[in-house]
């Protein structure tokens, strides 16, 4: 099934169609600014499951994160950073940016396994922001790689559709997505280190 939400005016309905199928513990394929993803419902145990399996990893190794519609989200879920830290993840959010940082005891053991660690989005895409806000609390989300061995993301949505139909509740078109997925930043330790380089430029937050 694809809902095709548009990012610069979301539909409620629709929003609400995909938000139906994520409180039932759906996997549901949203868009990103950078790639398109797997989601579920934070504290969906059956919704991670399915998403490891369909990327097939056992479920404490999948490479989740939390994307979230605000920086207001975030101190719920990760412990507290400095204040450098803070007004880089000011500068780079929302944006194609994911932040490594120290998990609460709000982020479920079975999401964290034994990482003490989260990556956290807030991605700058108007449908899933708008998914996120409905549905009041983050979604669980990891990327969709592409078959093809030579391109890494699938950035068509209705190909995406084609290719998951049996596999997930639904697919958010809300246009084609990058080609690129998210910077990765920990700032887990005493120094701030890339730990991937991707759409979101380092110059413009550090």
């Amino acid at each position: 099934m694809l809902i095709r939400i548009h990012s610069e005016n979301p539909d409620p309905r629709r929003v609400q169609q995909a938000v139906d199928l994520l409180e039932r513990d759906g996997v549901v394929v949203v868009p990103t600014d950078t790639v398109y993803s797997f989601a579920c419902r934070l504290g969906s145990t059956k919704g991670m499951e399915r998403i490891a399996r369909l990327k097939g990893v056992k479920p404490e190794k999948a490479p989740f994160s939390l994307a979230c519609a605000d920086l207001s989200q975030l101190s719920v879920y990760s412990k507290p950073v400095s204040n450098d830290v803070f007004k880089m993840m000011r500068r780079a959010l929302p944006g194609p940016y994911t932040f490594i940082l120290e998990a609460t005891t709000q982020v479920p053991k079975w999401f964290r396994g034994n990482k003490k660690t989260i990556g956290i989005r807030v991605p700058d895409h108007g449908a899933l922001q708008a998914i996120v806000s409905a549905l009041g609390s983050p979604l669980v989300v990891s990327s969709v790689h592409d078959e093809d061995l030579v391109v890494e993301y699938t950035t068509d949505p209705e190909l995406i559709e084609e290719r998951f139909d049996q596999t997930v509740d639904a697919v958010v078109d809300g246009g084609f997505g990058a080609l690129e997925a998210s910077t990765v930043i920990d700032c887990t330790g005493g120094e701030v280190q890339v730990i991937r380089e991707g759409r979101g430029p380092l110059d413009a937050i550090l």
